[in-house]
C-alpha cells in the first residue's frame, strides 16, 4: 500500500477572523462535515471584532469539543494564523479563513496529494461567490485571466509545481523551518510564505481538484480598497524578494499608467488617444466573453475589471508603509 493511500496523521485548521459573524458557522460547519479518516482540531483566532464575532465563535466551541478559539489581540491576519498554529501541533495545518467554504473531500485530498507529491504545501482553485449582482460581477472578474492575470489557483490549469495557492496545507516541519507568517504583511502574507519556502528547497503544489469557496466583496469601494492593499503589500514583497516577479505583476501598472498619460497627454496629441482607447476596447471584449453566463451584471463586470486594475497597481506604484 503507497504511502498517500494509508497516511491519515491529526489536522489542525487554523482559522483567522475579524467581524466574521455573518459566515462563520457556515465555514465551521464545511470543515465538520469534512469526510476525513484523520483527526480535525480547529482554532480560530478571533480578532478584535464589532459584529458579534467573538462571541458567536464562543458559542461555537463550547458546542464542539474539536473547535478551540485562540485570542488574535493585535487583530492582523497573519498575527492570528501564528497564534493559532502555535495553539496547535498537528503534523499537517490546514489555513481556512472565516468567509470561506471548503469543498467536501478538501482536506482527505489535500493530504493524500501532501503524500504523493512530497510537496511543504498544497492548494487548489478560489472559487469567489457572491449574492448581489454586484458580487457575483466580482466573482466572474476575479476568476477570469483579464482580471486576475492567470495565476491557476484563480482560472484553474495542470496539477504541478506553482509559485503559490489558494489557502495552502502544509507539512508543519517546513512551515516552521521557514518562520512561518510574516506578521508585517497585512496582506500577500500567503505568498511570500510561499517564497520562503521554494527557496528553503521546498514544493508548493497545485491541485485542481481542490477547491474553496470565497466571499466577495460587497461593494466597489471595498474592492478598490482591498485591490489597493493588495498592490502596495505585492511592492514589499518584491522588495524583499525581486526575483519572486512575475510578468503578470508588471502589465497591470504599464497600463494603467500609459492609460492615465494616454488621457492626459490626448488633448494635445490626439495619436495618445490610442492606448485609452486600446484599453477599453479590450475591458469591453473581456466583458463581452466573461459576462456570458450572466448578462445582466456586464455592466458591473466592466466597473470590477477596471477597479481591480486601477486600484491594485496604485498600490503597487505607491508602495511604502501604512
Amino acid at each position: 500500500m503507497s504511502e498517500h493511500t494509508r497516511w491519515t496523521p491529526d489536522v489542525d485548521v487554523v482559522m483567522p477572523v475579524r467581524n466574521e459573524a455573518r459566515h462563520l458557522e457556515a465555514a465551521l460547519a464545511a470543515i465538520s462535515a469534512q469526510r476525513y479518516a484523520g483527526r480535525i482540531r480547529i482554532h480560530v483566532a478571533v480578532a478584535p471584532s464589532d459584529d458579534g464575532t467573538s462571541a458567536l465563535a464562543a458559542r461555537l466551541a463550547a458546542r464542539d469539543p474539536a473547535v478551540s478559539v485562540v485570542p488574535n489581540r493585535s487583530g492582523t491576519t497573519p498575527a492570528g494564523l501564528n497564534a493559532a498554529i502555535t495553539a496547535s501541533s498537528a503534523p499537517v495545518v490546514v489555513r481556512v479563513d472565516g468567509h470561506c467554504e471548503l469543498s467536501p473531500d478538501y482536506i482527505a485530498r489535500a493530504v493524500s496529494t501532501l503524500a504523493r507529491t512530497g510537496a511543504a504545501n498544497v492548494g487548489g482553485v478560489q472559487r469567489p461567490v457572491g449574492a448581489t449582482p454586484f458580487e457575483r460581477a466580482v466573482a466572474v472578474a476575479m476568476s477570469s485571466r483579464f482580471g486576475t492575470g492567470g495565476a491557476r489557483f484563480h482560472v484553474g490549469g495542470p496539477e504541478g509545481p506553482v509559485d503559490t495557492v489558494y489557502l495552502g496545507v502544509f507539512r508543519r516541519h517546513p512551515l516552521m523551518e521557514v518562520g512561518a507568517y510574516d506578521e508585517r504583511l497585512l496582506r500577500n502574507q500567503d505568498y511570500e510564505l510561499n517564497v520562503r519556502l521554494r527557496a528553503a528547497g521546498y514544493e508548493v503544489w497545485f491541485d485542481p481538484e481542490l477547491w474553496a469557496t470565497y466571499r466577495t466583496r460587497p461593494d466597489m469601494r471595498a474592492l478598490a480598497r482591498q485591490y489597493y492593499q493588495y498592490g502596495r503589500y505585492k511592492r514589499r514583497v518584491l522588495a524583499r524578494h525581486p526575483r519572486s516577479l512575475k510578468l503578470r505583476q508588471i502589465v497591470p501598472p504599464i497600463v494603467c499608467t500609459t492609460v492615465i498619460g494616454g488621457l492626459v497627454v490626448g488633448p494635445w496629441w490626439r495619436q495618445a488617444l490610442l492606448v485609452p482607447a486600446g484599453y477599453v476596447a479590450a475591458l469591453a471584449s473581456a466583458t463581452a466573453i466573461e459576462g456570458r453566463r450572466y448578462p445582466g451584471i456586464r455592466l458591473r463586470l466592466a466597473a470590477a475589471l477596471a477597479t481591480m486594475h486601477f486600484s491594485w497597481s496604485a498600490g503597487l506604484l505607491r508602495g511604502g508603509s501604512d
